[in-house]
This record gives C-alpha cells, sequence and structure tokens, in this order.
C-alpha cells in the first residue's frame, strides 16, 4: 500500500475545459446488464451530498467541499440551479453527477465520476453523456464546463475530451493534504 499522510504536499495540473455547443450525439441508451436508475435529488441534505461526494473522491484528494461550512453547502445544494443525480445499481449508489447552472447561459459539470467499485463496469461513458445531454437540456445553457486534475482518475481528461470537451486552460498548484491518500486504489 502506498499513502500518501495527510499534511503531505502535493503538486498537480488543474486543467480547465468547456464545449461550446451540444454534441451531436442523442442519450445513450442505458448501460446493459443490471439494471441501474438514474435519481434526481430534490433538495439533498450536505450529508448526503458529502458521502457521494467522499465516495467517488476519497482517492483523488477531493477535500475542498469538506472546507465550506454546512449552511453554505446546504443553500448551494438547495438552488433551483444545481441538481444533484445519483446513479443506482443494485440498491447503491454507483456514481453521481452535480451540474450547477447559477452562472447565466453556463453549466458546469461540477461534479461527476464513479465509486471505485464501478469504475471499469461500462457505466463511465453512459453517466458523463447522460450528465451532458442533461445540462444542455437545460433552458439557456450556450456553453458548458468541467475541470479536472491531475489528482483525479488518469483517464478522466481523456474521458472529457473524448465526449467533446476541449481544454481552454491549465494551472500548477500545489495542496496540502487534508486527509490520507491511498495511491495502491487509483487504477493504472
Amino acid at each position: 500500500m502506498t499513502l500518501q499522510p495527510a499534511g503531505t504536499t502535493v503538486s498537480y495540473t488543474r486543467s480547465f475545459l468547456e464545449m461550446r455547443s451540444r454534441p451531436a450525439y442523442g442519450h445513450p441508451p442505458r448501460p446493459a446488464g443490471r439494471p441501474a436508475i438514474l435519481v434526481r435529488a430534490e433538495t439533498p441534505p450536505a450529508w448526503y451530498f458529502l458521502s457521494l461526494y467522499d465516495a467517488v473522491g476519497r482517492d483523488y484528494a477531493w477535500e475542498d467541499m469538506h472546507a465550506l461550512n454546512q449552511t453554505e453547502l446546504t443553500e448551494w445544494l438547495a438552488d433551483p440551479a444545481v441538481s444533484l443525480y445519483t446513479l443506482m445499481r443494485d440498491g447503491w449508489p454507483h456514481g453521481f453527477f452535480l451540474l450547477d447552472g447559477t452562472e447565466a447561459g453556463r453549466m458546469e459539470l461540477a461534479y461527476f465520476g464513479l465509486v471505485p467499485e464501478a469504475v471499469g463496469s461500462g457505466l463511465g461513458t453512459w453517466l458523463l453523456k447522460t450528465a451532458l445531454l442533461t445540462g444542455w437540456d437545460s433552458p439557456g445553457v450556450t456553453r458548458m464546463t468541467v475541470n479536472t486534475c491531475s489528482l483525479d482518475h488518469p483517464r478522466a481528461l481523456a474521458l472529457y475530451q473524448k465526449v467533446g470537451f476541449q481544454v481552454v486552460g491549465r494551472e500548477e498548484l500545489k495542496r496540502t493534504l487534508t486527509r490520507p491518500r491511498d495511491l495502491s486504489r487509483i487504477p493504472d
């Protein structure tokens, strides 16, 4: 096991991506195999969002949302322009996405991912395309944005580009981990 303990400072690259027009592909068919459903949460409590956030992002140093106070996070999640969707299969969450349309004309794919047990199951591209088309279905959207970084899943950037996002900027950053990070859990 390769562990980066809390307090370790790590360097990383953040990539900013955008899409200026709706993709030509249509809504993808539901994934083959066991049934899966996508459920939109209506004014979800902060703990629910944070449980998905941690389940998906714990191995990728997703820590920032824990710095928000509960009131701030709850208000953001309750905003009608913010939508949280959970992918359920076999009675438990396999992934989620969160769309933030609080800026006029722009829909941000603020969070997206699968839990480690669902990575490699064929659900990722389906969930991402569904998220994008859901965002584009919102009135007034003229562009979609997302950012990813080199701490995320190693194939995240390529997947975003595969579905139509283009890199529009990059920045080099450092952060000090607030929780341990198990590198052995990150796929190659």
